[in-house]
């Protein structure tokens, strides 16, 4: 029968190793935190606003409409990253120019917007309408695009969520 007398030393070595790390670990003082927080007031707890100052809002049914209508003179743009269009889709003939990875994309020239995303730049005078997943993303694209010089922007406040939950139409690339 073999010996376990070779393996001892190792195992003590090997015990000593991993032993080590635990023991210098357990020596550090630990002291518990017991200061309050500040609860913020309700002056100054930031509150939400469906309103979009100097945007054109949009409703489910005007964007449906403007998707169903080919003499519409609409660009429906979606601000959401190319990740999220692929595995949810888009509304019916939108673009995509993601303001999280392109936040430039409206101050960039027509050749850069041109070959950074593959179609041309919407007219400074075209009508555009902004919509995201649930329209954050969606009013800092309008907010940057009326700062570059478009005049005729809109928003969907209700965007994806609102598109989705009523049964509007999918489009997938």
């Amino acid at each position: 029968m073999a010996s376990w007398r070779p393996t001892i030393p190792a195992l003590r070595a090997l015990r000593h190793i991993v032993a080590r790390p635990i023991r210098q670990t357990a020596a550090i003082p630990i002291r518990q935190v017991t200061a309050s927080l500040p609860v913020a007031t309700t002056g100054a707890a930031r509150r939400y606003s469906q309103q979009s100052g100097q945007n054109k809002v949009w409703s489910f049914e005007d964007v449906q409409k403007a998707t169903q209508d080919p003499e519409a003179k609409v660009v429906i743009v979606d601000t959401r990253e190319p990740g999220e269009l692929a595995s949810t889709g888009h509304v019916p003939g939108a673009i995509n120019i993601p303001v999280a990875s392109s936040p430039d994309s409206f101050h960039i020239t027509e050749e850069d917007f041109e070959d950074r995303f593959g179609y041309a730049r919407p007219d400074k005078d075209a009508e555009v309408v902004f919509y995201c997943k649930a329209g954050v993303r969606s009013r800092a694209l309008a907010g940057l695009a009326r700062d570059a010089g478009w005049t005729k922007v809109g928003e969907y406040p209700g965007s994806w969520l609102d598109w989705v939950g009523k049964g509007g139409k999918i489009e997938r690339s």
